[in-house]
């Protein structure tokens, strides 16, 4: 649905003064931004258009093979890597976990400068998905970095100096910023994470000399009493109900983010609606703008069109990823079109002046959806999927994690194909009765000890074997795939396309790997000793061209998804840049031996009552970090194996006192009590014992089979 669904006319966003022009800047200047040299990568997706693509042809399909390890650094932050290095004048520039920031000679490897922002690590309290950081902008002399705390700094880009640091989200205790600012005609812009903790989402512009705010545009409507900011969100408000304000309403711009020149429209996506299941705010409706494609006014702010991808979302379905610009021949004409792989599991294709709908076809094994309206896109929604109406269980394809996860997808205008990276993985929805929200924890409105994964060998198995992954080539005019790759595991990483005829993407398996960009023939690869979940890129200097990639495994797959976190097999932390060059030889040390660790629980204790209440309560506060169940991805701790659950006190410090909040572990005290700590106890030591046996039942199954 675009600005048809509010009677045919697009809705101005209210008064919107036009801004003064930016000063003239020196360094990187909007002129390089708009047309990158072939041998820079200058922003997060490269280019304005966000395609990932480049042109250079010096490493290409012909010789690809003799691709070799140039140079690498080891990054001090052992959490998920996502971020996409920038090269220009001859330096690497790249964020890691945590924000920090690191400078490079781009040819040697030396190291430049580093930048650590000293995020309080209890903000991981509030962060869904790990401590990641996806990039940085360069402009004029400037570097910018958003930390996930909420401050958007600058730093001298020769030096990492800091020039100034400013806290641009509304509060600190519901919003994190994890996305890479974009530069736009000389502004900063800029959104934010936390749809899940009670945030509003909006997308704002900021003066790049001193961080303050130009323009913003809220994605949901707020408090109707305090009146709305424009006609856009007095419309949005008709699609929602209840009290939606209360809890923020989500719609989180947390990634994607796109200018298009040609428009003069920024288009970005926006998150899930908060909660998840509708009756935990009583929300009902549309709910816009979230799970939606919005465009707004480069230089105002104000309101153009937007396209609802998943209305009524209580799926965590969110419309974040990347958009892609391209001009493509369709049907024998010319269109001008924003390409979107959303989590839903369709590739969008809308008109990017007007965000007309063209076409939306599933790339992927599709049931929480009927079909859609070939005329106005709208999808029909499965009576079963509304799991809080039915009040039964239903398990989504695609999952929370979604088809198309925050990756980066890429576009080759030379073979007219999107590449996305994949996930084929299920979720499971049960709607908590008589929920209510509270001041700390995941705000889902999910029954996460329902639906965790039970202790049953069988089950397991037949999960970890339904959850695989593609890397899929989309042929974006006849909206069909062109070829795809089979993964064994989902959250593989991003994807760069060239015009040497290649694709290369990272895997959670720990390869690093080029395909042929037309036919999908894998021609090369590396072992990185660890999973992959970043995008590369590539660049040249002096006629030679390098290809970079960020490696460390982590993210929403290995911290929330218990048992099938490690299915990729490559899944501990090692964090390094790796930058490979045609004919080099290095060598990366020998990765050190993994920790078998052993299960040495305590006996089971407490009642079935207590057992099942400490999972009610472990569901809703602590898997997202701990991970499904009560087993860990590898990148936190994993509780079956914790010392504190031998002791009532222990975990009573930990959970209510806060001892390891500098580690991230806050008090859970304004929700939880010394009951609620000793049930999540019980648990812990129940699921402890489970896994105890299940692993002595796998072992003697092992055993009869040799």
């Amino acid at each position: 649905m675009c600005t048809q669904a509010f009677g045919g006319a697009a809705i101005a966003a209210g008064p919107a003064k036009r801004k003064a022009a930016p000063a003239v800047v020196s360094g990187v200047t909007g002129a390089l931004l708009a047309n990158v040299p072939d041998g820079e990568w200058l922003s997060y997706g490269r280019d304005h258009w966000e395609q990932r693509f480049s042109p250079l042809t010096g490493v290409n399909d012909g010789n690809v093979a003799n691709l070799g390890l140039a140079w690498s650094a080891d990054i001090d932050s052992a959490r998920g890597q996502e971020a996409t290095p920038l090269v220009h004048d001859g330096v690497l520039y790249v964020s890691t976990a945590w924000s920090m920031v690191k400078a490079y000679d781009a040819t040697t490897g030396k190291p430049k400068w580093a930048f650590d922002p000293k995020v309080p690590r209890e903000t991981l309290i509030r962060a869904c998905c790990d401590a990641v950081n996806r990039g940085v902008a360069l402009y004029g002399n400037k570097l910018y970095v958003a930390t996930l705390d909420g401050r958007l700094v600058a730093l001298d880009k020769d030096t990492g100096k800091l020039v100034w640091s400013r806290v641009v989200v509304p509060n600190q205790q519901d919003y994190t910023i994890t996305g890479a600012p974009r530069i736009v005609k000389g502004r900063i812009i800029l959104g934010s994470a936390g749809a899940e903790y009670k945030a509003r989402g909006y997308i704002a512009a900021y003066d790049p000399a001193t961080g303050k705010e130009v323009w913003k545009f809220h994605t949901v409507p707020g408090n109707p009493k305090a009146g709305f900011e424009n006609k856009a969100l007095a419309a949005a408000a008709k699609t929602w109900a209840g009290k939606w304000w209360e809890l923020g309403g989500g719609g989180t711009v947390w990634d994607s983010i796109t200018y298009d020149p040609t428009t003069n429209l920024v288009l970005f996506g926006t998150g899930n609606a908060e909660p998840w299941n509708p009756n935990g705010a009583g929300r009902a409706g549309d709910s816009l703008y979230t799970s939606s494609i919005v465009a707004v006014n480069a230089d105002t702010g104000a309101y153009v069109w937007h396209f609802q991808e998943t209305p009524e979302d209580r799926w965590d379905f969110d419309s974040a990823q990347q958009i892609t610009i391209a001009d493509v021949v369709i049907d024998g004409v010319k269109r001008h079109v924003a390409m979107h792989a959303p989590k839903n599991g369709h590739v969008f294709l809308l008109d990017a002046k007007t965000g007309k709908f063209i076409s939306a076809k599933a790339w992927v094994p599709v049931n929480w959806a009927t079909g859609i309206d070939p005329a106005t896109g709208r999808v029909t929604i499965n009576p079963d999927a509304r799991y809080e109406k039915t009040g039964k269980p239903f398990v989504s394809v695609p999952g929370a994690v979604g088809a198309h996860s925050w990756q980066p997808q890429s576009y080759s205008p030379k073979t007219g194909l999107l590449y996305i990276p994949t996930n084929l993985a299920a979720f499971p929805y049960v709607a908590a009765q008589n929920w209510k929200p509270t001041d700390i924890g995941f705000q889902t409105g999910l029954n996460g000890y329902a639906t965790a994964m039970p202790a049953d060998l069988k089950v397991q198995q037949g999960a970890k074997a339904a959850s695989t992954g593609e890397l899929v080539a989309w042929d974006v005019a006849r909206q069909q795939a062109a070829w795809r790759v089979a993964l064994p595991a989902p959250s593989n990483g991003g994807v760069l396309s060239t015009a040497g005829n290649l694709v290369f993407q990272g895997t959670a398996g720990g390869q690093f790997v080029a395909y042929t960009a037309d036919k999908g023939q894998q021609l090369w690869s590396f072992p990185t000793q660890t999973g992959v979940i970043a995008a590369p890129m590539t660049y040249a200097i002096k006629g030679e061209q390098y290809v970079a990639i960020l490696v460390g495994w982590g993210g929403v797959w290995d911290v929330a998804t218990g048992v099938l976190a490690n299915k990729g097999g490559a899944a501990r932390n090692i964090s390094r840049l790796l930058v490979f060059k045609l004919g080099a030889k290095g060598q990366l040390p020998p990765a050190p031996p993994s920790n078998q660790m052993v299960l040495d629980p305590p006996p089971s204790f407490g009642t079935a009552t207590q057992i099942t209440h400490g999972g009610q309560l472990y569901g809703r506060y602590c898997n997202v970090c701990h991970g499904d169940a009560a087993v860990a991805g590898g990148l936190n701790p994993d509780l079956r194996h914790s010392g504190v659950i031998s002791s009532a006190d222990a975990l009573k410090l930990v959970v209510l006192g806060g001892q390891l909040h500098q580690q991230g572990m806050v008090s859970f005290k304004s929700a939880l009590n010394a009951d609620d700590a000793e049930a999540i106890r019980a648990y812990l030591v129940s699921r402890a014992n489970e896994d105890k046996a299940l692993e002595a039942q796998a072992a003697g199954g092992a055993a009869k089979g040799r």
